[in-house]
């Protein structure tokens, strides 16, 4: 899933952000926690406080500050952590990440009655939906299993595709064929997306009652996970209405979470109100103990941060805006004196952010598409100033692979796999061999409201220029970033960007590296915009590895064939990592409960509750 990146601070900034710290202090209210392990010097789950201290009450307004949007503002197309924050007041998935200290990373019941029902040798999950949940429609009605078949079905439309399609498009029994028809169909026809819908099946997925059953090619241990993405959620027979992930969609959503969306005007505020077709006791994710949530997108980190430490009752919890990098140290320093128990630093198990090279670029006569011009860069960057950029060694460890810490698979300790440690004249030595004596001028894609993200791309314009490489800089906003630039393939064919600073963390945890593989290194069935593998990377043979380890038997032995992908595509660097960061998070002091659920790379607001701000 692509994820936020952070900001960072200026000098002078960071310690004004501290003394207003220290004079605001804390509060007895909550911390969240991570069921994550260590993983080399990385820290895991640092908490202010504990989430379960005080008496929890109904009631007020609770106000998140932002500086971006979502995605989208649908059901079963989203895939961004803001897009799954944006979600989680209002829609309701299968299965959800509890805002449970100690178990944010293991997936419980939320619509589904109970884990689901295994048969047939692993091959076939049977999910029964509870009674009781509702549509907010006029007149409300259940949410049903059907509903969960037609969330299924409109993942792969042919306007907007969920981006995580790789992880499930052809596990799925007869899911490949449905999706392959159906990308033939208009993208611009509401009539003939839904005409669509209506008329074909997906030949291994059957609903009865209120049961759906999913049966797949081959046995998935990971499949249980999987289900708590939102492209399994239902979606209500309102959305054939609309073109998926379209504006006006956005405006007539229909909720069955504990809150619906009163308003929403894109790239500036989002409001919530509570939902009278929920009931309480259908739903053992969401407490929902405020009234309204308000979202405003138009602040940046900084000003932000300045605004939650007043403790006033206008700015209560970030929404896409976190705490500055350069503030983090003494945020940390306060906190374990006891003197502030608002900030929150959690495990990501990400990869976040990481350098992509655009191998369809046909700038400098195609070079990127050579692997030799790839490793020639990877060498010419240095990751020690990308890692002092992103705040030092609190705030991630060095990732020089594809797999983070906590991921089955996964490489551990950076030192044991890194296949391009910096090396400024081999760089220039291979450039030269490959026909590039002279260098290259390339383009380099970031968003400028993220300071480290900024600061990383002044970095590597200056490490790669003393290989010959002049890098232009080309900012994007949050909000276009993806939408307009990255899952758009005729941008990246023009060469509009060479080089682009993304983020990516697992659709699921544990056993996961699927999530990270076939979305972002299957070769043409995760390009854009079904996929989100944006430097359009292909190698049939890695492909064929990935394949392997996605059907393995279990997670066991996926994790010896996954350590084998890493290093093939490492080897044909068509990216380069840099780290696996934590996740810093601050509220106001009379926000309680406040539980920190990497999923939607914050606190969860639907758990939350107030006391008297001030």
């Amino acid at each position: 899933m692509r994820i936020r990146t952070r900001g960072y601070a200026a000098a002078a900034g960071a310690a004004a952000l501290a003394l207003a710290v220290a004079a605001c202090g804390g509060s007895s209210g909550g911390g969240g926690s991570t069921s994550g392990t260590s993983a080399g010097s990385q820290t895991y789950g640092l908490q202010g406080l504990n989430p379960g201290s005080g008496t929890p009450k109904k009631g007020g307004t609770l106000n998140m500050l932002g500086q971006g949007d979502v995605d989208f503002m649908d059901y079963n197309v989203s895939y961004y952590t803001i897009g799954a924050l944006g979600q989680r007041p209002w829609l309701r998935l299968l299965y959800a990440y509890p805002a449970t200290p100690g178990k944010v990373t293991t997936v419980v019941p939320d619509l589904a009655t109970a884990l689901p029902t295994i048969s047939n040798g692993g091959k076939t999950y049977a999910v029964t939906l509870r009674t009781g949940a509702m549509w907010d429609s006029s007149p409300a009605r259940q949410v049903t299993a059907a509903d969960a078949l037609l969330g299924l079905k409109r993942d792969c439309n042919p306007t907007q595709p969920f981006g995580g399609l790789p992880d499930f498009e052809a596990l799925i029994v007869g899911y490949q064929s449905f999706c392959n028809g159906f990308a033939k169909v208009s993208s611009t026809s509401v009539s003939a997306i839904k005409k669509y819908i209506d008329t074909h099946q997906i030949s291994g997925v059957k609903v009865s009652g209120q049961t759906i059953t999913y049966n797949l090619v081959h046995p998935a241990s990971y499949f249980p996970d999987m289900l708590q993405m939102d492209a399994f959620a239902p979606a209500p027979v309102e959305s054939l209405n609309y073109l998926p992930a379209s504006g006006p969609l956005g405006q007539h959503i229909v909720a069955d979470g504990p809150y619906k969306v009163q308003s929403y005007t894109p790239t500036r505020s989002i409001v919530f109100v509570r939902n009278p077709a929920w009931k309480a006791s259908t739903d053992p994710v969401r407490k929902a103990y405020v009234n309204e949530i308000k979202v405003s997108e138009t602040g940046n980190e900084p000003a932000v941060q300045q605004q939650l430490q007043t403790n006033t009752a206008s700015a209560g919890m970030e929404f896409d805006a976190f705490p500055p990098v350069g503030a983090d140290p003494g945020l940390q320093a306060q906190m374990k004196q006891g003197l502030n128990h608002n900030f929150n630093l959690g495990s990501t198990y990400s990869t976040n952010p990481y350098l992509v090279y655009n191998a369809v670029s046909p700038s400098n006569g195609s070079a990127l598409k050579k692997v030799a011009v790839r490793q020639a860069l990877s060498y010419g960057i240095d990751r020690a100033h990308l890692l002092t950029d992103n705040g030092g060694p609190t705030q991630g460890v060095a990732l020089t692979h594809v797999l983070p810490g906590g991921i089955n698979g996964a490489q551990d300790v950076p030192s044991a796999y890194n296949p391009y440690p910096y090396n400024p004249t081999k760089a220039k030595q291979m450039l030269a061999a490959a026909g590039y004596k002279s260098g290259l001028n390339v383009t380099l894609l970031y968003r400028p409201s993220s300071t480290v993200a900024t600061k990383m791309a002044q970095t590597l314009q200056s490490d790669l220029s003393k290989i010959g490489v002049k890098v232009k800089l080309l900012g994007a906003t949050p909000s276009d970033f993806y939408v307009k630039y990255m899952e758009v393939p005729s941008v990246a064919k023009k060469g509009t960007w060479d080089l682009s600073l993304a983020g990516w963390g697992p659709d699921w945890y544990g056993d996961a590296a699927v999530s990270f593989f076939n979305p972002l290194f299957s070769g043409p069935a995760s390009y854009p915009p079904i996929g989100s593998n944006f430097g359009f990377y292909n190698n049939p043979s890695v492909t064929a590895l990935i394949a392997k380890g996605a059907s393995s038997a279990s997670a066991s032995s996926a994790a010896t064939i996954w350590a084998q992908a890493d290093q093939a595509v490492m080897k044909d660097a068509p990216f380069y990592p840099i780290v696996n960061p934590n996740q810093p998070l601050y509220h106001a002091s009379y926000v309680h409960n406040a539980v920190y659920v990497p999923a939607i790379q914050q606190f969860d607001p639907t758990n939350v509750w107030m006391s008297t701000p001030g």
